[in-house]
C-alpha cells in the first residue's frame, strides 16, 4: 500500500496536452510507496474573493484533494512566458480564504515541457515565486526543462529517449526523497 499520495496538478486543459503526457510518464516512474492523483481544475469558477465564505463545491473538492496529499507535483506548460491562467486560478481558489490555504507546507516539485528551446523555464520560475508565498517547500535542484521533440514519448506514453528517461527518473527519485524529508 502506498504511503505517500501525490497530487499531480497539470496546468493544461487540452485533451492531447504534452504536459498531461509528461505527468503520466512521471507517475509511472514513481516509487512503489507513492500513489498519484490528478485533481480536476477545469471546472473551477474564476477566483473571486466575494466567494471566500461560500466556496463552490469544485473548490472544496480541490482543497480536500490537496489537503489529503503528502506532496504536490506541478506539471505546467508555458503560456506567454508565464503559467497558464487555469493553473493560477486553481492555486488562488485553493489558497483562500486567507489562513486556510490547502497548499501550505506541501512539498512541491515543478516541471513542464514545451516545444520551445527553453521549454518551460520562465513559467516554472513564475510558479516558484507563487509557491514561496504559499509556504510550499519547493525542490530547487535538479531543475527540469524538457523540450518536446518528435519521439519523446513511445506509443504507450512512456519516455522513449533513453537519456531523457534516465534524467527524469533521477528527477523523480529526488522529488520522492524531497517528499519523504518533508513528511518525516
Amino acid at each position: 500500500m502506498a504511503r505517500y499520495n501525490i497530487a499531480v496538478v497539470v496546468g493544461s486543459l487540452r485533451k492531447e496536452s504534452i504536459n498531461k503526457k509528461l505527468a503520466t510518464a512521471l507517475m509511472r516512474m514513481g516509487p512503489k510507496d507513492f500513489s498519484f492523483t490528478t485533481p480536476r481544475i477545469d471546472d473551477l469558477p474564476l477566483y473571486n474573493q466575494d466567494s471566500d465564505s461560500n466556496q463552490a463545491d469544485a473548490v472544496k473538492r480541490l482543497k480536500s484533494e490537496i489537503q489529503a496529499a503528502q506532496g504536490v507535483l506541478f506539471v505546467t506548460p508555458e503560456y506567454n512566458r508565464s503559467i497558464p491562467g487555469v493553473l493560477k486560478n486553481a492555486i488562488d481558489n485553493a489558497s483562500r480564504p486567507y489562513g486556510a490555504s490547502a497548499w501550505a507546507g506541501k512539498p512541491a516539485g515543478v516541471i513542464g515541457t514545451s516545444t520551445g528551446a527553453v521549454a518551460t523555464a520562465l513559467a516554472q520560475q513564475h510558479l516558484r515565486n507563487v509557491l514561496v508565498f504559499l509556504d510550499m517547500p519547493t525542490m530547487a535542484q535538479p531543475e527540469a526543462f524538457v523540450q518536446m521533440r518528435e519521439g519523446l514519448f513511445d506509443a504507450d506514453g512512456n519516455i522513449a529517449v533513453d537519456a531523457t528517461r534516465q534524467f527524469l527518473q533521477g528527477w523523480m527519485d529526488k522529488y520522492a526523497n524531497w517528499v519523504r524529508i518533508h513528511n518525516a
